[in-house]
């Protein structure tokens, strides 16, 4: 059975006065129907790059590979092809729902709109999609609310309404970039049970793509790490978080809080900073930051200095890792709480 969604080789290139910048590259993975996908990794990695580019939202870049979508390809499409794609077999729920909604229509005006686009619906039809749509993401009185404006509405329900919005017109895939960064932890929980809920439902393929590894725990099924615009791990949720083979990851989940910390003991943090993708170095571009090279020596350090790992099977298939002595090094801490079990 093909992937609902498959990106192959992936190279998202944005150019800049001081030279092109290589945001995302050879970047590859696949995200089945009724699948989570998370996608994890500092701010500038490429996660959200990558969602543009799925979505043909990455205007002014140059953009290679291949990125099909239930086997239709759509590098090279041109925007009027994109754009009755999206919203009908893709959406993406975005981070900032207030920014993301007209401040002068109604949000239903806004739903029904999207409906009509697609469907050639008519307006009262098309009022009565959104009205449902509001009452399935659960917001009470959805015939009232429907005649409400965004800033009537709290953050939570703001983002309902964008995940309402997106599902209208019941896409296949759905992409959720960072969706709950904003909201207080019981909203935050409200939201993803919701998504899990209509992926059930509806047998959504889902990109989830978050800085936040406990949400990745609770939502997702199989994991994608980034780092440097390149997959730095694939694996699935489970086998990742119990034992992740590279030393990012690693680091990630060090750097989170435990229960079992002292009061007084600091957050453990990666040292350093992100690699600039103006001028990449030609090896391992977590190296610098990396304490196994920095325990290294000889012919093992010289390799993390001038050789980009590749991405190379680990464990059971289909787990990979982009590193030198993946595997190597100490185990971080207990996995981050992944609640309700019925989430996944």
């Amino acid at each position: 059975m093909a992937a609902l969604l498959e990106v192959r080789d992936l190279r998202v290139t944005f150019p800049t006065p001081r030279g092109p910048v290589r945001a995302v590259d050879a970047l590859g993975f696949t995200v089945e129907a009724g699948r989570t996908l998370g996608i994890v990794g500092e701010s500038g990695s490429g996660k959200s790059v990558t969602s543009l580019a799925v979505m043909g939202l990455h205007r002014g870049a140059e953009v290679g590979g291949s990125i099909a979508l239930s086997g239709q390809e759509l590098t090279g499409m041109s925007e009027k092809e994109l754009s009755r794609l999206r919203g009908r077999k893709m959406a993406m729920i975005f981070q900032d729902p207030l920014s993301s909604l007209h401040p002068y229509y109604t949000v239903g005006e806004q739903i029904a709109e999207h409906y009509r686009v697609h469907f050639r619906a008519g307006r009262a039809a098309a009022r009565r999609r959104a009205v449902d749509m509001l009452g399935e993401v659960g917001i009470p009185e959805p015939a009232r609310r429907a005649g409400e404006y965004p800033h009537q509405f709290s953050g939570g329900m703001r983002q309902r309404a964008m995940i309402a919005m997106a599902l209208a017109c019941e896409p296949d895939l759905l992409i959720a970039d960072e969706p709950t960064t904003a909201l207080d932890v019981t909203v935050q929980a409200q939201i993803l049970e919701l998504i899990a809920r209509l992926q059930q439902e509806r047998g959504l393929g889902v990109v989830m793509i978050t800085h936040d590894l406990g949400v990745v725990a609770r939502v997702a099924h199989e994991v994608l790490v980034m780092y440097g615009g390149r997959a730095a791990e694939q694996a699935g949720a489970d086998e990742l978080f119990a034992d992740p083979a590279h030393p990012y990851t690693r680091g990630l989940l060090d750097s989170l809080p435990r229960l079992d910390d002292s009061d007084d003991e600091p957050l453990r943090a990666i040292p350093g900073s992100p690699p600039s993708l103006l001028a990449p170095a030609p090896g391992c571009a977590f190296a610098p930051r990396c304490g196994l090279a920095a325990a290294a020596t000889g012919e093992q350090r010289r390799r993390c200095d001038t050789e980009r790992p590749e991405l190379r099977p680990h464990g059971a298939a289909p787990r990979t890792a982009a590193c030198h002595f993946a595997g190597e090094g100490p185990r971080p801490g207990a996995r981050p709480d992944p609640a309700p079990e019925a989430t996944r």
